[in-house]
Order: structure tokens, then sequence, then C-alpha cells
């Protein structure tokens, strides 16, 4: 029970097979008390469904685009438990004419969106949540990105921007927050079947490279990607700070 007595709050589910939702089930095991989010009411009772085994403790309608949202919504997490030990980002959005096509042509109002959501809403809970870790003497923000941030990707265009923005957040962030005892850190998490995946083009093809040419000579599953959180969020990694962990079977290490 490496997460006993911890409190979390998870932003990104989506669905069952997201990243999110097995981080919430990782935790779940784990003994963490939740908090969980969802954008609006046409996905919150999906979200709901999916999560009630978990037991989570607050329910919350968040959408990261409004600040009231953020800021009403980790005033209810810490009216519930008078702070928070770990935030889990998983959020990421763009139009898809601007993850199809090509990087060249991405818009203004999609660069934009993009990074809004996919980046800036980091900076956003770590805010929100920085008073609320203090009272606990420090706590875990962690961020879901991809390798798509440092090499490009076929397929991932804007999206792949907007996790390099990201993964800067996650270092900035660390430098900042130190002093209080709050990590911050990131999953780089290879390429898994998750439904978000197939906004990417060749996907398949993409899957089957890496198993391919990864050390492990497999793709990875999204448990391991989960378990990685569970190291993140428990006292384990607390000398662990400003770091992108990959879960990506080795990939991202192989030259050709």
């Amino acid at each position: 029970m490496l997460l006993e007595g911890k409190t979390a709050f998870i932003a990104g589910i989506a669905n069952q097979r997201s990243i999110a939702s097995a981080i919430a089930q990782a935790f779940h095991r784990e003994g963490a008390r939740l908090a969980i989010s969802y954008q609006n009411d046409r996905l919150g009772d999906a979200v709901k469904k999916l999560t009630e085994p978990l037991e989570p403790e607050l329910y919350l309608e968040m959408d990261v685009t409004n600040d009231d949202d953020v800021g009403q919504g980790f005033e209810a997490i810490d009216k519930l438990w008078d702070g928070v030990d770990i935030v889990v980002h998983a959020l990421a959005y763009a139009k898809r004419e601007d993850i199809s096509g090509t990087y060249v042509d991405t818009s203004r109002d999609g660069f934009l969106l993009a990074h809004n959501v996919s980046a800036y809403s980091l900076v956003q809970l770590a805010e929100a949540a920085q008073p609320l870790m203090k009272k606990n003497g420090g706590g875990s923000v962690m961020a879901m990105t991809y390798y798509g941030s440092e090499k490009v990707v076929p397929g991932y265009n804007v999206m792949g921007v907007a996790k390099a923005s990201l993964e800067a957040s996650i270092r900035y962030l660390a430098s900042d927050l130190g002093e209080d005892n709050i990590r911050v850190n990131g999953i780089s998490a290879g390429p898994v079947r998750t439904l978000s995946a197939r906004a990417i083009g060749g996907f398949t093809e993409i899957l089957d490279k890496m198993a391919e040419r990864a050390p492990l000579k497999r793709n990875i599953e999204v448990e391991e990607v989960a378990d990685t959180g569970v190291y993140l969020g428990s006292n384990l990694s607390r000398g662990v700070t400003g770091e992108v962990i990959y879960v990506d079977a080795g990939y991202n290490i192989m030259g050709m």
C-alpha cells in the first residue's frame, strides 16, 4: 500500500482505456483517497460510471480553460481534505486538423488551444495545488507526455510542440516549488492503444516500429505507466523532481 493515506486529484480520465484511468486504478489499489475531475456534464456521467468502483471521495466539474473552475475545484478539495498530496495531469487536446495535417499549416487558434489545454493547464493546477500541498509538508505533481515532444513523430504535429512546452514547464515548476518540498515530474509513455491515440495518423505503424526497435522488443501496457505514477506519487521518489521518466520499453535510447 504505497499510497496509503495519501490524497490524490486526477484530471484527464476520458475512458476505461486511458492512462489516467489506469493511474486511478493503481492509486486505489495502493490505498490513495481520490478526487476526480471531468470537463462537463456531458462527460461526467461516463467518468462517474467508470470510476465508481474506485470509491472517489469527490467529483469535480472542471474545465481547465476556465480559471474559476480550477479555483473552485481546489477550494472543494481543500474543504474536504485540508490539503492534497498528489496531482495527476493527464490533459491534452488539439484540433484534429492541426494533428492530421502538416505542422506548417497549424492555425493560430489551433496552436493556442493545444498549448492552453495541454501545457498551460499544468501551470494552473500546480499553482492551485501549491498552498494545499504546502499544508501537508510537500507533494507530488505529475504530467503525462510523449516522445513526440523532442523528435518529429509524423501525425503528431502541434501536439508534439505543446508537449515540449509541457516538459519545459515541468522543469520550471520543479524549480519554483522545490522549496516547498513539492516535486514535479513527467511520465513519457510509449504508444499505447488508447482512444485518443487513434487520432494520430499511422498509429499502427508506430506500434510496429516501436516493438521492432525497442530494447525490450515489445510495446508497453498502460498498467506499466500507471505503476510509474504510483512510484512518483509515493515516498520512494522523494528525491526525484524535474525529470521526465520514460516508460517506453527503452525505445528512446535507440539511435536507429
